[in-house]
């Protein structure tokens, strides 16, 4: 990574023309991130701090398994075109292991990853695009290690099977083959760290436009303004079948919007500026990540993430890569080209790319349809999506 710009990951907001205090606001928004390395200089400086320090410290988990098998291929990965640009791959994992996930089914050693962002961050911090990658697309997933020390062939399947197979190397191993963009970090949280952060924030509040009742998530909330708590929101964000339209897409329209809101709640409450609100929060960030030996510490994350504190809400870009249905499988989704070639292109050329906003409704509408817009006026490519900028409850 290169640690002269040690500057990505998360957060960061732009000022905006309506007043020093509301630029002020701005700049501290898409930051959550940012307070583990303010929170590990301010610890440092007394001994009680330190031993809060090393124990939020030694909460992350080193992924040294993927690292070894990622250096075994660093062959046939590809090399990074842009010095200071950075790419991390995020990683929802839906296991069923440990404390916490089990309640959510029998864990018989075939996780997969539930969701999957793919985060480029500009060379010079002034843009960050997210690019989600649905589950059901169709891929060629190469020849992964697996857990029990055996070697899984390659194969064309479901991008989630990846992970299943041969856990975050091989999904990093895929997503390289299939846009040939440089992984340079990775991040995975299981579904209990996922609860234990909203929870850490007392809950994140979402408008709903319609009721929600969806038993097979434990879901059950009125339209409206709503604060889900962990448990709550976990079924939020994974809840597909009865909202919406039912599509994987329309689900991660939902995670996305849901991402946003919590970045804002983390801002606006003054969960950064508060030591007593703050430790739990970064507890929990903690606890449930598994990340690349380099970021496995409070530092590595603040090297990663300090300068995002400078990038504007709207150059905060979330989008879907541009998919279809899968020919074969109407259940399954294929990429459009020549336009997801066009997205991959100018990420590895760090070029600018640019998204037209879509329905942002909680209850899930207008998250199908054609993944790519062309005709919005703009000197980069368009597509479907849209920035840190938007609020979910104005």
């Amino acid at each position: 990574m290169p640690d002269s710009a040690g500057k990505p990951l998360g957060p960061g907001l732009g000022s905006s023309a309506g007043g020093e205090g509301l630029a002020r606001r701005h700049r501290r928004r898409w930051v959550w991130a940012t307070a583990l390395g303010v929170t590990a200089f301010l610890m440092a400086s007394s001994g009680i701090g330190w031993v809060v320090y090393a124990k939020l410290n030694g909460n992350i988990t080193a992924d040294e398994a993927a690292a070894a098998e990622l250096a075994e291929y660093e062959r046939e990965r590809p090399t990074s075109l842009v010095r200071g640009a950075q790419n991390i791959l995020l990683i929802g994992s839906d296991t069923r292991a440990g404390q916490g996930n089990r309640e959510y089914g029998r864990d018989v050693g075939s996780e997969r990853s539930d969701t999957t962002i793919l985060l480029h961050l500009a060379a010079d911090r002034r843009s960050a695009t997210a690019v989600s990658l649905p589950r059901d697309l169709m891929v060629d997933i190469p020849g992964c290690h697996k857990a029990d020390g055996s070697r899984s062939e390659p194969v064309f399947a479901m991008f989630n099977r990846a992970f299943q197979m041969g856990g975050s190397a091989c999904t990093i191993r895929t997503v390289e083959k299939l846009t040939d963009i440089r992984v340079d970090h990775h991040m995975v949280v299981d579904f209990s760290g996922f609860k234990e952060m909203v929870d850490a924030v007392d809950g994140v509040r979402l408008c709903l436009r319609e009721p929600i009742d969806d038993k097979a998530a434990r879901l059950r909330l009125p339209a409206g303004k709503v604060t889900l708590d962990g448990e709550q929101a976990l079924g939020y964000v994974r809840a597909r079948k009865s909202l919406g339209n039912g599509s994987d897409t329309d689900r991660i329209d939902r995670q996305q919007q849901f991402l946003g809101a919590l970045v804002n709640k983390v801002q606006s409450n003054g969960v950064l500026l508060n030591p007593v609100k703050l430790y739990p929060l970064l507890d929990a960030a903690t606890s449930s990540l598994t990340t690349d030996p380099e970021l496995a510490s409070l530092r590595g994350l603040y090297q990663l993430v300090r300068g995002l504190r400078d990038i504007p809400t709207d150059h905060v870009q979330f989008l879907t890569v541009p998919r279809r249905s899968y020919v074969y499988d109407a259940n399954r989704d294929q990429l459009v080209e020549p336009e997801a070639e066009k997205l991959f292109a100018r990420l590895r050329a760090d070029q600018p790319v640019a998204v037209k906003p879509v329905s942002r409704e909680a209850s899930g509408g207008g998250g199908g349809g054609e993944e790519n817009r062309k005709n919005a006026p703009s000197p980069a490519p368009t597509f479907r999506g849209n920035t840190a900028d938007e609020h979910s409850c104005e």
